[in-house]
């Protein structure tokens, strides 16, 4: 048995979305573009039915289902980010073309799936050994979009 592997269902767009995230992380790459040999409920033999990637080493499909079913923030994938240009660059890039900051370092990128770009400093802080500084770094944390890791540093700090 193989290990389980999450299917993204798209409307049309899984191959442009596979390439999309493929280029945003290493170890990234599309394995496998599959053209349906039948008609189906979501499009004409020949059509891109299924991308398999790898994104950042972990196994993906996208399948191009049709319009019947969206993302929403029920799942989201998590990147911790190794310091604030790694989070500017794929905020910047995951928000880019139509896709929506939201709160706490969440985002929709413009095929309406959800991410936490999250700096590892944040975990820390808020597991920090000092009850107060992990409670400053989380209030600050809970007022932000995207995570500023100067400011969570300044307010985990303050007094």
């Amino acid at each position: 048995m193989r290990a389980p592997y999450p299917c993204l269902w798209f409307d049309g767009k899984a191959e442009e979305a596979a390439a999309f995230y493929t280029s945003l992380l290493p170890d990234s790459h599309v394995d496998n573009v599959w053209h349906s040999p039948a008609d189906t409920p979501s499009g004409p033999a020949g059509m891109v039915l299924t991308v398999d990637f790898t994104m950042a080493g972990q196994r993906m499909q996208g399948l191009n289902g049709g319009p019947d079913f969206h993302f929403n923030e029920a799942v989201s994938f998590v990147i911790e980010c190794k310091d604030q240009a790694e989070v500017d660059r794929l905020w910047d890039a995951l928000t880019a073309d139509g896709g929506e900051p939201g709160p706490c370092g969440w985002l929709k990128d413009r095929y309406g799936l959800s991410w936490q770009i999250v700096p590892r400093e944040l975990i820390e802080l808020m597991n920090d050994p000092d009850p107060q500084r992990a409670r400053r770094a989380t209030e600050a944390m809970l007022k932000m979009g995207k995570i500023e890791v100067d400011e969570l540093r300044h307010a985990a700090d303050a007094a």
